[in-house]
């Protein structure tokens, strides 16, 4: 990292803020001691302007659509790599060597049962409880069953705590899912790799010896590298925020759930499906066309744009790739779903209307009919999100936590409300 000094004007005062300068991407005014010298903060609603941290673990460019996780772009990682691989990068900043991802394997693989009263725990839930409900109390809850892993000053426990929440995310999520349709809970199978243990875990039953699709398999596991990190979005963002405080990172892990939780954020493969549906045939598609254009019309296509990619998101590319391989497997190549997708693609790439602001298909566009097509329900479709992002929320937090600068997050506001004013006697209001 460089740093240049840059100068500007408030009225008569010359205010000088150091800039600093990173491997790639936009330069960054310091704006640390403008308060200090102005009397001034700076107003970023969003904070769409503001980088909140130091990172070396992702990085995007919007405009070019580039996606890279410590370098190394996310298309190469999808087709070549798997997602514990993708684990270790953004926790360690290199891909492992042969042993140290046996090494790392093995490790996540024997931390994948969780403590038997978990069970227990479940039972307090209705049975319509949303999963995401579930999924925001029982990972805060580990923290009551893991004392051993929650000293942040401790490089041992952070450690611990790291393969433990990659590790259990998938067996908790997919209680949450057992749990919800009524069936027992299927323990982890050390024999299976990542992606597979965990639809092992969602689909088997007791009374007959479940086989994992390797097609699903592989779909799921790229689905899951696809969403490992995405730089400071709200939930990273929110990771960052509670552990600034020096929370334990159950708790962290378990406050960015929640912000995931949010339709804007989590939520949006889910309101691309439901888009889908609701269009249901190709040749309805101009009527629903016409009416995105229609400023008056509170409809809107989703999965379309997004509010860092102003190119076509690069995972879209390989989640359009993986949701034809799903389909074809299950013999559904005339899927009505997939057709509209289709058609609602070449149009955007095509209408001028599209082009001119930029609303190229996103990853939520296909995602949601790749899980539908592999039997998830909608409302397992951010549980599954949230699996995946788990690597990148230790990442962040553990970048965080190890960074000699940080302090606990403290954004300043621009007060609106009423000035000083005395207290009123209630017999005289």
């Amino acid at each position: 990292m460089s740093e240049t000094t840059g100068s500007f004007s408030i009225g008569d005062h010359k205010v000088d803020m150091p800039v600093k300068t990173g491997s790639i991407g936009p330069s960054v005014v310091d704006i640390g001691k403008l308060y200090a010298q102005t009397g001034m903060f700076t107003f970023d609603p969003g904070f769409t302007s503001t980088a909140s941290c130091e990172s070396q673990i992702t990085y995007i460019d919007g405009d070019e659509g580039v996606l890279l996780y410590r370098g190394y772009p996310i298309e190469q990682l999808a087709e070549h790599g798997d997602y514990l691989e993708s684990c270790y990068l953004l926790l360690y900043g290199e891909l492992p060597t042969p042993t140290q991802k046996v090494d790392f394997e093995h490790r996540i693989t024997r931390h994948t049962m969780v403590h038997e009263q978990m069970a227990r725990f479940f039972q307090g839930f209705r049975r319509d409880a949303h999963p995401m409900a579930v999924m925001v109390a029982s990972v805060g809850a580990l923290s009551a069953f893991y004392h051993d892993s929650t000293d942040i000053s401790d490089t041992g426990q952070r450690m611990v705590a790291s393969m433990r929440l990659i590790a259990k995310m998938p067996t908790l999520a997919a209680m949450a899912y057992k749990y919800n349709i009524g069936q027992p809970f299927v323990y982890p199978k050390n024999s299976l790799d990542y992606a597979s243990n965990f639809l092992h875990m969602c689909y088997a039953v007791p009374c007959e010896e479940y086989k994992v699709n390797p097609i699903f398999a592989r779909a799921l596991d790229r689905i899951f590298i696809l969403h490992a990190d995405h730089e400071q979005n709200a939930s990273t963002s929110t990771v960052r925020l509670a552990g600034s405080s020096g929370a334990n990172p159950f708790a962290c892990i378990a406050a960015g759930v929640a912000c995931l939780w949010g339709p804007a954020h989590g939520g949006a493969n889910e309101a691309a499906l439901k888009m889908l549906e609701e269009i249901g045939r190709a040749e309805n598609i101009p009527k629903y066309i016409a009416r995105a254009k229609d400023k008056n019309d509170p409809f809107r296509l989703m999965g379309f744009g997004h509010r860092v990619y102003k190119n076509y998101d690069p995972r879209a590319k390989i989640m359009q790739r993986t949701c034809h391989e799903v389909l074809n497997e299950l013999g559904k190549k005339d899927d009505p779903l997939l057709e509209v997708a289709k058609e609602l693609e070449k149009i955007a790439l095509s209408d001028e209307y599209f082009v001119e602001k930029k609303l190229y298909p996103n990853i939520d566009f296909y995602s949601g009919i790749t899980l539908k097509a592999m039997g998830f329900p909608t409302s397992m479709f951010t549980v599954l999100f949230a699996v995946a992002r788990t690597a990148g929320w230790i990442a962040q937090w553990k970048e965080m936590i190890e960074d000699p600068g940080q302090k606990i997050g403290r954004p300043r506001q621009l007060y609106t409300g009423a000035p000083l004013r005395d207290y009123i006697a209630p017999d005289k209001r």
